[in-house]
């Protein structure tokens, strides 16, 4: 599908050379029809990086899709320059009286803190209430599905005895349901988090669905309001040699880390990193954008009375 993105976005000429259909604004501004309208919060550090990984993760559908980036207000982005986010980022203020049809809240690399001490917590609280009007669906990835998981649901992450880092098998749960059609029973996907919340407690929420599981790592992914909400504790948009960054980093620092879990062939780093799950990756977003977004969603996001399961009394 084309992905509608600012024509001097840094990231475009890698998505070119890669054969994935960027279009600029005068082409889109010519085509006949709505784009499906997505909003991403960035919380990572490396923001040209993570934008990388999520518009490869959004280019699998025939769908037009129109992606907005947004960065926090009360948060000061240490790697990533000013003139980058002023130029291709907009604030929760700029966008506060807008709609979208899906939106993905990326992880952070916060989540040893408690959520009340990390110093956007007020803000990202906001964020995640407004999406309750203003968004049909929502991907909390990784921090965010813990964040969202606290907040909405009161379940509180649990650190864990050592970082769970590397390719771990998971197992679909509920096949019925189309966010997790076209799965194999079985698949691997990326974790990198050093904070879990149990999964039995997951379970035991009335609210959430599971669909995916694993053994070892826990939840990959959860539901709720019939999609409205999605939580992937995972990181299915990773590229192939992200872990292999993180695992060299944290070497250079000399911090415990482990080598990553089904990664390199023979578990040996000086080998290249094996893909083994762009695949499931690619058909959870398809999925997403599918059956969650642009088949739920009204045509007029502001003319409607109806808007993610709310009317405009609701939200007015």
């Amino acid at each position: 599908m084309p992905i509608k993105i600012q024509s001097d976005l840094p990231v475009r000429e890698i998505l070119e050379r890669e054969n994935i259909f960027v279009m600029d604004e005068t082409r889109a501004m010519h085509q006949d029809i709505r784009p499906i309208q997505i909003l991403i919060l960035n919380l990572m550090p490396l923001k040209e990086e993570t934008e990388l990984q999520l518009l490869r993760s959004l280019s699998n559908t025939p769908l037009q899709v129109d992606v907005t980036f947004m960065a926090l207000e009360s948060h000061e982005a240490k790697n990533t320059s000013m003139s980058h986010l002023n130029k291709f980022y907009q604030t929760f203020s700029d966008l506060y009286d807008k709609r979208f049809d899906g939106m993905i809240i990326t992880g952070a690399p916060v989540e040893q803190m408690e959520f009340e001490e990390v110093d956007y917590w007020k803000e990202i609280s906001l964020i995640m209430d407004w999406t309750e009007t203003h968004v049909t669906s929502t991907i909390f990835l990784c921090w965010a599905a813990q964040a969202a998981l606290y907040h909405f649901y009161g379940l509180q992450k649990k650190p864990l005895d050592h970082k769970m880092f590397g390719l771990f098998w998971h197992k679909v749960l509920n096949r019925k349901i189309p966010l997790v059609r076209g799965f194999d029973d079985m698949f691997l996907a990326p974790h990198s988090r050093h904070t879990d919340v149990p999964i039995e407690e997951i379970h035991a929420c009335k609210d959430l669905t599971v669909l995916a599981e694993s053994d070892i790592a826990g939840l990959f992914l959860a539901q709720a309001m019939d999609g409205r909400r999605i939580f992937v504790m995972g990181h299915p948009e990773y590229d192939r040699v992200t872990l292999d960054g993180e695992y060299k980093r944290d070497l250079s620092r000399n911090l415990p880390i482990n080598i990553p879990v089904n990664y390199y062939k023979d578990d040996d780093p000086v080998n290249k990193p094996l893909l083994m799950w762009r695949a499931h990756a690619n058909n959870l977003y398809s999925n997403w954008l599918n059956y969650y977004v642009y088949q739920t969603t009204p045509f007029d996001l502001y003319g409607t009375p109806h808007i993610a399961g709310r009317n405009d009394e609701d939200h007015a």
